[in-house]
């Protein structure tokens, strides 16, 4: 977590010279850093080329805030470095004020509920489709990393064929911007009104609104009791009149991240070298199995007892030692 080399001469040139404080990774090549210059703080997003394009980042934000949703303000740019200034929302993350407020922490599940509701009354804009192709390739991950990992020799092509008869209930005719990172360890408590601030949106594609919920409530990063699930898609069923056709998507679409989520997890160990990230795996699993329950998903369902038993389902570092 050492400051990228040009980072002193970027900040001194954009008038926030000051105290470069390590403050994240994350499972990309990005780093962030705070930055303390006298009174003001602000992030330094560190995406370096060619790993990393801070475009996507800029293009999204702009949108976000042109349409009233509290994504970081831009303060500077270096594209060539890979370098991005950006407003500091502070520490208070969703994720940790959840832990410490239990179940009075509901309102701020409500509130990110309200946030996609409001988010999928605008056609997504200048974005690429989450389309059938996106969903197969993301969903291949699960066969390329985590089978292999435990020692599973399966049934590739049923695997695809499995999903390709469900995609059809995640694909929309009225696309909306999905975030595709919208959980509680990238949604900020900003100030103290607590308003949601928006990190981790550069994936952003058009898609179904079914798949940030999933995101939001299927959380591979903390556990989501399936009372709050419910409730949650309740309030947000009412807000939009979604009917069942909504539901199947949410739970095609919930497999299908969880699926890619457990594969993404197992990559970031083998080939990334980030060994924490099996540990979360069992969660994710219990959210897949929860949805694969459901009728609409019956022959991924079929899929995964013919190819996966109970015993190979979990820490793919615990399983395949």
């Amino acid at each position: 977590m050492t400051p990228p080399g040009g980072a002193a001469a970027f900040l001194a040139r954009h008038g926030w010279a000051g105290e470069i404080v390590p403050l994240a990774g994350d499972a990309s090549f990005r780093r962030y850093f705070r930055v303390h210059a006298g009174e003001r703080r602000a992030i330094l997003m560190d995406a370096p080329p060619p790993h990393e394009d801070p475009r996507p980042f800029l293009s999204v934000a702009g949108w976000l805030s042109a349409h009233g949703f509290a994504a970081p303000a831009i303060h500077a740019v270096d594209l060539d470095q890979g370098l991005v200034l950006i407003e500091d929302f502070g520490d208070a993350r969703l994720r940790e004020t959840a832990d410490a407020e239990g179940e009075a922490a509901v309102p701020l599940y409500e509130a990110a509920i309200d946030l996609l509701v409001a988010l999928a009354r605008h056609p997504a804009e200048g974005l690429a489709p989450y389309d059938r192709q996106v969903l197969h390739r993301e969903a291949a991950l699960f066969v390329e990393w985590y089978c292999p990992a435990v020692g599973l020799a399966v049934d590739v092509d049923g695997y695809r064929a499995a999903w390709d008869v469900v995609f059809d209930h995640a694909l929309t005719d009225a696309p909306v911007t999905v975030l595709r990172d919208y959980h509680a360890e990238n949604l900020m408590l900003v100030g103290a009104q607590r308003q949601l601030g928006l990190l981790d949106f550069q994936d952003a594609l058009a898609g179904h609104p079914a798949y940030d919920l999933v995101s939001l409530l299927q959380d591979a990063r903390r556990d989501v009791e399936p009372s709050l699930e419910d409730r949650m898609l309740a309030r947000y069923r009412a807000a939009t009149g979604a009917g069942d056709a909504f539901l199947d998507a949410y739970h095609v679409l919930g497999a299908q991240r969880n699926a890619k989520i457990i594969g993404i997890f197992t990559r970031l160990w083998q080939r990334d070298g980030k060994p924490r990230y099996p540990s979360l795996c069992p969660r994710v699993w219990a959210y897949l199995e929860r949805d694969l329950s459901q009728p609409v998903l019956r022959p991924v369902a079929a899929w995964f007892d013919a190819n996966v038993p109970p015993e190979k389902r979990g820490d793919p570092l615990v399983i395949g030692a």
